[in-house]
């Protein structure tokens, strides 16, 4: 005789279950190939169930992104007691191994955040705190604008080079981090210098 369709946990428990279902899921499956019915199916769960934990398919999707970027603010915070560039040197090498770890989720929750306002929410909020950190390291008096153009813009082209590399898988890890390096340095010596990087 078989089990139960799902079994009883507390409701952090399942909430954390169905949050690690759902990066897995959205890594392997398009956004429009989900639905919610789908979803429960996967979590061995009622449909209803999955309603009264997350009220659609976007606030589930938002809800995962949400948990990881918190995995990752965690997994990327700073030193404070080493120098600039030794905080930056790694915290990127701890990004890009959270990266390699997550690299399909990784490639489709960035390609979704420009169709899905929740997503987009998210990704600019932790583009906006790296920002805010790195800002911080070199310039700790306050950033001039240049300053904050080219390391708000090299977000940008991070987010390009790594989907390059998750894509392609033909670079290694320090290869992507010494040309993020390398590529912010340029940046930064453009928009005037930063004496706490170049020391």
């Amino acid at each position: 005789m078989t089990g139960p369709a799902y079994t009883r946990l507390d409701v952090d428990e399942r909430r954390r279950r169905l949050l690690d279902l759902g990066t897995d899921l959205f890594a392997r499956f398009s956004y429009d190939e989900l639905s919610m019915a789908r979803i429960a199916r996967e979590a061995g769960i009622s449909k209803a169930l999955m309603y009264h934990y997350f009220p659609s398919k976007q606030a589930y999707f938002a809800a995962a992104l949400e948990d990881k970027a918190g995995e990752l603010a965690v997994v990327t915070e700073p030193d404070p007691s080493k120098p600039p560039l030794e905080q930056l040197t790694e915290s990127l090498d701890a990004f890009l191994a959270w990266v390699e770890a997550n690299r399909g989720a990784y490639g489709k929750l960035v390609r979704s955040a420009v169709a899905i306002p929740e997503v987009r929410e998210v990704v600019d909020r932790v583009r906006d705190t790296t920002s805010v950190r790195i800002l911080d390291g070199l310039a700790p008096n306050g950033a001039p604008p240049p300053l904050r153009a080219a390391v708000r813009a090299w977000l940008w082209f991070m987010d390009g080079a790594i989907l390059d590399w998750v894509e392609h898988g033909d670079l290694t890890r320090d290869e992507v981090r010494g040309l993020g390096l390398g590529t912010l340095l340029g940046a930064v010596t453009a928009a005037g210098g930063a004496p706490a990087l170049g020391g």
